[in-house]
């Protein structure tokens, strides 16, 4: 065989050099909260096309406690964790240090590896890590995709953290102008979120691409409620059952909840469930316990491998984000609810991803945040049409298979990530 023969073959039977992407956030496996969990998805998601390298931190939410080697592996994706303080992410001052030293970290580690022609995929957490990671991948030649699951500074003005105009409002927007005009794509995670980044970005002539989260579908299947082991447990198979199960945080309207338990407690038919834990926790228990609410039960966090028991634990699925946060946020357990074959009730402003996702195949109701007449009179008609309850339920599951599945995701995310 001739050397230029052999040099063909040779270059047939080699497989093609796979494009190196750098996916930076500070939730990965083995986090197993929302941000951990979708972020770990698309690396692995994504490991047959792209050299996936991933730069974290040590696990500090669901999977606090672990301690993950420095330099790991996980289904085809390399794991670089960089040090950082993991203190009390709830004092607002320990908060600020863990995000000071994991950016800095992050940023260090970023300039070490990123690499000319590398791709580079961050995510919006902790929300200064944008800044610095793109501040990298420019300074080494790398192009980067910013995925936007909030918003800032819109979401610190609306939960009252900062003024509009204000300094530090000022200088976020400005960091985002800068931000959004030197990055390759913005990935956002609904389309109400799209229209407030289209105004941000105004004349930039940045591409803007929406991809939703997604459902579980392997792990998440509908069940009886009948057979449910926690209705067992806590005597209430025979109720009709609310279920709340998430982040209780922030921007979370809670309030409106516990005003409908508390104007419902006479109807013993009615039942509220609450799994999980954040800012509102102590709020509500306090709330709960003040008020007499018999007819709630607070289960505190569950782990996420029991979430097709909990989600199944209920007739219907509870949403709820406050008034404003319209394009800020998209609560990723929406999606989880669907794949438990349940209808949901959501507390959203009109128009929001959250109401479109239930408007536009029919699988449940949304009100105005803080409306409770409104939520007690959807919660008093749903548990009078059962059959409309069934399809609903039935349509719900399909929807999640439909348009929700993660290969959906995952495609999209590799369209947008193998573009120029």
């Amino acid at each position: 065989m001739s050397d230029s023969k052999a040099l063909l073959k040779e270059a047939s039977e080699t497989p093609p050099i796979k494009p190196r992407l750098w996916l930076v956030c500070e939730l990965y496996y083995p986090e197993v909260n929302a941000t951990g969990h979708y972020i770990t998805q698309i690396g692995t998601g994504l490991a047959d096309e792209f050299d996936v390298n991933v730069i974290c931190g040590q696990p500090n939410y669901l999977s606090k406690g672990i301690r993950a080697p420095g330099r790991d592996s996980y289904k085809g994706t390399n794991i670089y964790r960089v040090w950082s303080t993991t203190l009390n992410k709830d004092i607002v001052l320990f908060r600020l240090v863990n995000m000071l030293t994991i950016g800095a970290s992050m940023f260090l580690t970023c300039l070490r590896h990123f690499r000319r022609g590398d791709k580079v995929l961050v995510v919006t957490a902790p929300p200064s890590l944008p800044y610095s990671t793109a501040l990298a991948a420019l300074a080494k030649g790398s192009s980067y995709v910013v995925l936007l699951h909030d918003l800032y500074p819109d979401i610190l003005v609306a939960l009252g953290k900062t003024a509009r105009g204000s300094l530090l409002h000022t200088t976020i927007e400005f960091l985002n102008r800068w931000l959004y005009k030197h990055a390759n794509r913005l990935i956002v995670v609904g389309r109400d979120m799209k229209d407030r980044v289209l105004k941000k970005s105004e004349g930039l002539d940045v591409p803007i691409e929406v991809i939703p989260n997604w459902s579980d579908l392997d792990a998440i299947d509908p069940e009886p409620k009948r057979s449910n082991r926690l209705l067992l447990e806590h005597g209430l198979e025979s109720k009709f059952v609310l279920m709340y199960a998430g982040n209780i945080g922030h921007p979370t309207d809670i309030r409106t909840i516990v005003e409908a338990a508390d104007d419902l407690k006479r109807n013993n038919s009615i039942h509220f469930v609450f799994v999980g834990s954040g800012a509102k926790k102590v709020w509500l228990e306090r709330e709960v316990r003040e008020r007499r609410l018999e007819n709630v039960t607070i289960l505190g966090q569950l782990p996420r491998d029991e979430q097709n028991t909990f989600l199944n634990a209920c007739d219907v699925g509870l949403v709820s984000l406050n008034a404003g946060m319209f394009g800020l946020a998209m609560p990723s357990r929406t999606y989880n609810i669907l794949a438990a074959g349940k209808p949901i009730i959501a507390l959203t402003d009109a128009g929001s991803e959250l109401a479109q996702v239930i408007d536009e195949d029919e699988v449940g109701w949304h009100a105005p945040p803080g409306n409770r007449t409104s939520l007690v009179r959807m919660i008093e008609q749903a548990m009078s049409e059962p059959s409309r309850l069934d399809f609903m339920g039935i349509k719900a599951r399909k929807v999640a298979e439909d348009k929700y599945a993660p290969s959906t995701a995952i495609s999209k995310y590799a369209g947008v990530l193998g573009s120029r």
